[in-house]
């Protein structure tokens, strides 16, 4: 008996990896290589490894960058730190921050002036959230858990508001904010839904199929947040095994026993053709039968940043420039 394939829909990149991509390529062709990249443009091996080809050179900090060269910011932002070292080496900086990150940023440096404590839902150490929190250092804790929430301490509990990663699962933030509001019963909430559209709609796919599927297959990188987010939605949403892949070649015999509806969908950062591809490994596999499970349709497009719709190089500016979504 042959196997079926149910496929999430909306999946795959988002309108800010495809800005970010589109970003280092344009970059590539105006300025030709090498053009530096701050850490990884988005969290996905094949993208970097593309990039890579076509001459982009991904760094971790802006010492290894010669001076006077171009760097690209990645999809996930840097701290108010990271353009003043490049403004002091004379780099030419195009900002490829997500527009919806940087509505965080922006969001971080108001609550601040205005004398907020801020707890940041999310997971320290990631990228965003370190370029985050680095808008105002002093006036952010990071709390990934409810238990973290019921340990946080405010010197004033009354002027305390709660913002969030973009990546996270949605239902992940609401636990942790329901218990730093258990916790802090004047706590103030965000003006605005911080978990990016890109996020909750591919997670809103997965629950669609989930209790559907014996196994499903999340095509995304180990170190992308929103990847890893939806293995973890998948299962809560009743999936019997989910596992995330790079590509069909990370797929494993054993997991496929007994197995006669596979899910598949992919992370933010997952290019089309990865999915393309495991889709074809698991038509080999038995899996012919292909089900597309929709339920939105994503419209939104970012525009490029200035200094690439202008056609003019422009100095350094920090995240809150690179908002400049138009919807269409």
């Amino acid at each position: 008996m042959m196997g079926k394939v149910l496929l999430a829909a909306p999946r795959g990149f988002c309108a800010g990896v495809d800005r970010a991509v589109d970003t280092v390529n344009e970059v590539l062709k105006r300025h030709g290589p090498p053009v530096y990249v701050r850490r990884q443009i988005v969290h996905n091996v094949h993208v970097v490894r593309e990039l890579t080809g076509y001459g982009a050179v991904f760094v971790q900090e802006l010492d290894e960058v010669p001076e006077g060269s171009v760097v690209v910011i990645s999809a996930h932002g840097a701290s108010p730190s990271v353009y003043k070292q490049a403004a002091e080496r004379g780099l030419l900086v195009i900002d490829a921050t997500c527009p919806l990150v940087a509505k965080v940023h922006r969001e971080v440096v108001r609550f601040a002036q205005e004398g907020y404590e801020i707890a940041l839902i999310g997971h320290s150490g990631h990228e965003e959230v370190e370029g985050t929190r680095g808008e105002a250092p002093g006036s952010i804790q990071t709390v990934a858990t409810p238990q973290e929430a019921a340990n946080l301490q405010a010197e004033d509990p009354d002027k305390l508001i709660w913002l969030s990663q973009t990546t996270l699962a949605v239902d992940e933030v609401v636990a942790v904010a329901e218990a730093l509001r258990e916790r802090f019963p004047h706590l103030t909430n965000p003006p605005s839904d911080d978990i990016c559209y890109a996020s909750q709609n591919r997670q809103e796919a997965v629950r669609a199929i989930a209790a559907r599927c014996d196994l499903l297959l999340v095509v995304g990188s180990t170190n992308s947040s929103n990847s890893m987010r939806l293995v973890e939605v998948a299962l809560r949403a009743g999936a019997h095994t989910a596992y995330l892949v790079d590509d069909a070649d990370q797929v494993r015999d054993d997991w496929f026993e007994g197995v006669q509806v596979v899910g598949v969908t992919a992370g933010a950062s997952a290019p089309e053709s990865a999915v393309s591809g495991l889709l074809r490994a698991l038509a080999d596999r038995g899996y012919p039968e292909v089900e597309e499970v929709s339920v939105t349709q994503e419209t939104l497009r970012f525009s490029l940043p200035p200094e690439l719709r202008t056609g003019r190089d422009s100095p350094p500016t920090p995240t809150g420039a690179a908002f400049e979504g138009e919807a269409r």
